[in-house]
């Protein structure tokens, strides 16, 4: 008989599937790499920024030793940015780790995480982690129901998942709407209100949900450099949370969880407004050019604010994975949602002009 090691809330964890990588997709179809379109993991089509290429290079030769652990330099820049004291940042490896942060310091086994139907699936699998009790509220509109999730809110509840925009929906959520559940969530329920893609929001849709961390102690927003600042390789984000909660957090954070080569590109990313901008016009164009196609199709899809669209690619439950895979021997990566409780759909990142429109032609020919 075998032995069964861990918790069986561990065991029970499907790990995490990231978008199929272009080198694994060229083997499995044998097609050429350099031909392979990847629109699969929301990642910016710019690439990274030369401001952050140029940090790097300077950077390197302090490599053999450890980065500052406490990232300094970076915690400056986003304090001058967001006007916070440093003592109200948390670096993390991505914003990814300040979510699992979240759950490891505020969640014990069989305590309450709330988070929406169809919201990103890190939610479930840091609840999972700590042996988590997980209230999944029905999606409204494919998005955040903030008032049922707010009746879900008892008194084990620990944490609250909000994503605006929301991944893998790409829904919104209006200031006043996010103000009003703020203002009525219990004192003990950490809030983590993840914005990974706020930088795509139109400039009428911005809010400042740093000024509700000063007035709320059991906030804590999130942010990554993945998506429009266009280091997803290098996996740094941050959160911006009251001592309260940043305290623990930095109590239970590896050491050196953010590397060198990371902070110094974040710091240039973060000082370029440029780069920032083009990332912003160009998905502003792609969404255009992806959500005009579905139409001439008649595809369904969901308005999204980040920097995909999620679109019905049948009416069938096996559509989802059935297109996925023509488009996959097509060249073409984009992200099936099965996992999401959504076969019928898939996720498709927005990408420079020719990668819209070579996935746009390859759609074509696999719903003909």
């Amino acid at each position: 008989m075998s032995i069964q090691f861990g918790p069986d809330y561990v065991r029970a964890i499907a790990p995490y599937q990231g978008g199929k990588p272009i080198a694994e997709v060229a083997r499995e179809f044998g097609l050429d790499e350099a031909k392979i379109v990847k629109l699969a993991s929301n990642e910016n089509p710019l690439g990274m920024p030369e401001s952050a290429r140029q940090a790097m290079l300077a950077a390197m030769g302090e490599l053999g030793r450890y980065p500052d652990s406490n990232g300094f330099e970076l915690k400056q820049t986003i304090t001058a940015k967001y006007g916070v004291p440093s003592e109200w940042v948390t670096l993390g490896n991505g914003s990814n780790d300040i979510l699992e942060l979240a759950a490891h310091a505020f969640v014990q086994p069989g305590q309450a995480v709330v988070y929406a139907q169809y919201s990103f699936a890190v939610y479930a699998l840091a609840t999972q982690a700590v042996g988590g009790r997980a209230a999944v509220v029905p999606a409204k509109n494919y998005g955040h129901d903030l008032d049922a999730m707010l009746q879900a809110v008892t008194a084990d509840t620990r944490l609250v998942f909000i994503a605006n925009p929301n991944n893998p929906t790409g829904t919104f959520i209006p200031a006043d709407e996010i103000a009003a559940f703020l203002s009525k969530v219990p004192s003990h329920v950490v809030v983590v209100l993840d914005e990974a893609y706020n930088e795509y929001l139109a400039p009428e849709l911005q809010y400042d949900s740093i000024a509700w961390v000063r007035q709320y102690p059991n906030l804590l927003v999130s942010r990554t450099l993945s998506k429009a600042y266009g280091l997803a390789g290098l996996r740094i984000g941050f959160g911006i949370a009251q001592p309260g909660i940043t305290d623990l957090l930095n109590r239970i954070r590896q050491p050196f969880n953010v590397n060198s080569m990371a902070q110094a590109a974040a710091i240039a990313a973060l000082n370029d407004s440029e780069f920032l901008s083009r990332s912003a016009q160009i998905n502003a164009d792609g969404y255009k050019q992806l959500t005009q196609a579905f139409a001439q199709m008649d595809l369904e899809y969901v308005s999204s604010y980040g920097n995909f669209v999620l679109f019905r690619a049948g009416s069938d439950d096996g559509a989802g994975a059935r297109v996925n895979l023509e488009l996959l021997k097509r060249g073409i990566i984009v992200r099936p949602v099965g996992n999401y409780g959504m076969p019928q759909w898939l996720r498709v990142s927005i990408g420079l002009p020719e990668e819209n429109a070579a996935f746009i032609a390859a759609l074509k020919e696999v719903l003909a």
